[in-house]
């Protein structure tokens, strides 16, 4: 009892008496939305209230609303460099929002807190929670990616997906959540979509979004589908460069159109766009800048980032007012993707990119690369006439009468004493787990390696493009030990050393049996991105041409089997979570069925809605 009056004590310290239980204030409740999906939109009462506020506002205040900035939690003093700069940009830029990135669940809060103390308009805050709040939430539970989620077959999981993060996300202070995805992921070589997208067929991603989106905004929680008009059909990563999608009108249509066209029938409250050239819509060309700064996800010398491209759909009016507004009758908030990536910086200085951005149709500047340029360059524009006061107005209105709606003019702050009763429980942890179980996808079983046979000698081999180390395997190894599996293992990485990898190579060279795991998983604006190290592929290859039994597992990219194709056991897993690594585990030991099917192609090798079924061993 001491020690729960003590935590009760240090929350009223930390945010203050009158917002201690200020969670309880979380404005429309679920049973009206979920009973009103197609009609999530502020009351009649928000804008009038939002008008009312409006006029009071200086141009400077209406200007700092469409900025929301982007920054990663961690503990900061308020003396700190950090604090300050944040601070800045609420007092003195009067910012609208900041989305949060990766930190720890109480300083994330715990700053949010602070930055609602310090703002005259209450911040509307976002969080890119496409896997559950746990994508950005250190040491909470993430649930699998998209494409897992449909190679179960049930559209209902990605409802009961969206109500879970809608929930985490209100009880944590996140109203505005940017997912989920509706990008058709037909291009297998797209670096930075893939198993972010619910697949290939442009209808199951729309079916798979809409459930989504049904389940996040029944919470009271803003959906964002995105990357509006589409960031599947490309090899570039927008991060990186400038993605050209060279399709006609009728081809869009039929194709990557078909996900937001049904989002916006069925209510979504928010669209970003993305930063997507269309020649065939708009074929303004677009030049590198002369002198721009290094790109701040690409290298210098990298050749596709000096190429010519066209006025990217973030920038064009043809695409965000006479497609999605007029044609598609979307009048929820356009958000831009981040301003700082290099699809737009390469092309475009920031205080360029803010004025075409708004006048384009976008109520929302994203994570500017120079929140304070972006604002010069509006505030001239608006004194010019470039911006006129109406486009100005009407981008603010939307998001001051959001948050009328949520309540944030009343009660903005939210109690740390509720967080870890609200967040990573016993449910999500088991839809989590199920979603998992339910993936699974058998793709290739041509030597009848399944169940694991125990008494092999057995090596366990991890490739990842990532940088964690031989921990990142541990969900999986931890469940083959479990269940009495004895291996020697190996993990190689792109900075593994010569050792290391000597090492590995030994472990497979005496096994019997290797299975790898293959964690070659999305990592936006990475450059290897859904690769492998080559180190590691290299000794995969040499087990393959010496005739070893292996079984591979997808953690990450589903494609990867291209590079392998002589491989004969194939498991796709779509993901490093820990609780697809444990549902992969038990697929190979026969504990628990197999029943998931590709949503996507495997070009050349494997149709869509291949997977081989397999019941467990009883």
């Amino acid at each position: 009892m001491k020690l729960l009056t003590n935590l009760i004590i240090l929350a009223s310290l930390v945010i203050g008496p009158a917002s201690l239980f200020a969670s309880k204030n979380l404005g429309v409740s679920a049973s009206r939305r979920s009973k009103q999906s197609a009609k999530f939109e502020p009351s009649k009462n928000s804008w009038e209230k939002a008008q009312k506020l409006l006029k009071k506002m200086t141009v400077d205040e209406k200007i700092g609303q469409l900025i929301h900035v982007g920054v990663n939690a961690k503990f900061a003093n308020q003396n700190s460099a950090f604090f300050k700069e944040l601070k800045r940009h609420v007092v003195e830029n009067k910012i609208g929002g900041i989305i949060f990135f990766v930190g720890p669940v109480y300083d994330t809060v715990h700053l949010s807190n602070r930055m609602q103390e310090a703002a005259k308009i209450p911040l509307l805050m976002s969080l890119d929670a496409e896997t559950g709040v746990g994508m950005r939430f250190e040491s909470t539970i993430t649930f699998p990616w998209a494409m897992a989620i449909s190679a179960t077959g049930n559209a209902d999981y990605a409802r009961r997906l969206g109500v879970m993060t809608g929930r985490e996300a209100k009880a944590s202070g996140f109203r505005y959540v940017l997912a989920p995805v509706l990008d058709v992921n037909n291009n297998a070589d797209n670096p930075v979509i893939n198993v972010r997208s619910f697949g290939e067929d442009p209808e199951e991603v729309a079916k798979y979004g809409v459930a989504f989106i049904d389940g996040l905004q029944s919470e009271g929680v803003i959906a964002t589908a995105k990357h509006f008009p589409g960031h599947g059909d490309t090899n570039v990563d927008s991060h990186r460069a400038l993605p050209i999608i060279d399709r006609t009108r009728a081809q869009l249509d039929a194709v990557e159109l078909v996900p937001f066209r049904r989002a916006v029938e069925a209510g979504v409250a928010s669209i970003m766009i993305g930063h997507i050239g269309l020649p065939k819509i708009d074929d303004r060309e677009m030049k590198p800048l002369e002198n721009y700064a290094a790109p701040a996800y690409a290298d210098d010398n990298d050749e596709k980032v000096t190429k010519s491209g066209v006025i990217p759909a973030s920038l064009s009016a043809k695409v965000q007012t006479d497609m999605l507004r007029k044609e598609f009758g979307f009048k929820g908030l356009i958000v831009s993707d981040a301003l700082d990536m290099s699809g737009l910086t390469i092309y475009l200085k920031q205080e360029d990119a803010g004025v075409q951005t708004l006048n384009a149709g976008t109520d929302i500047l994203l994570k500017p690369g120079d929140a304070d340029a972006v604002i010069r360059g509006l505030k001239a524009a608006v004194a010019d006439g470039r911006v006129s006061e109406s486009r100005l107005n009407e981008a603010v209105l939307k998001q001051l009468a959001w948050k009328y709606e949520f309540g944030l003019f009343k009660d903005k702050f939210i109690s740390l004493d509720t967080l870890d009763r609200a967040i990573s429980g016993n449910e999500t942890a088991t839809l989590a787990d199920e979603i998992g179980e339910k993936a699974i996808t058998l793709v290739r079983n041509n030597e009848g390696l399944l169940p694991l046979n125990k008494s092999q000698k057995i090596a366990v081999l991890g490739l990842s493009n990532g940088f964690e180390g031989a921990g990142l395997m541990n969900p999986f190894t931890g469940t083959l030990r479990q269940n009495g599996v004895k291996f020697a293992t190996g993990y190689l990485q792109d900075n593994s050393t010569t050792e290391q990898i000597t090492a590995a190579r030994k472990a497979v060279n005496e096994a019997d049996l290797i299975v790898v795991g293959l964690y070659g998983r999305v990592r936006s604006g990475a450059k290897n991105s859904v690769g492998l190290p080559e180190s590691g592929a290299a000794i995969l290859r040499e087990a393959l041409a010496a005739y070893k039994k292996v079984i591979g597992i997808s953690f990450g990219n589903p494609y990867v089997l291209s590079s392998f194709p002589e491989m004969k056991t194939y498991i796709v897993a779509y993901g490093d979570m820990p609780s697809l690594q444990r549902a992969a585990a038990r697929s190979i030991l026969g504990t628990q069925d197999i029943t998931g099917r590709l949503p996507i192609t495997l070009p050349g090798l494997h149709a869509r809605g291949t997977g081989i079924f397999i019941k467990k061993v009883n």
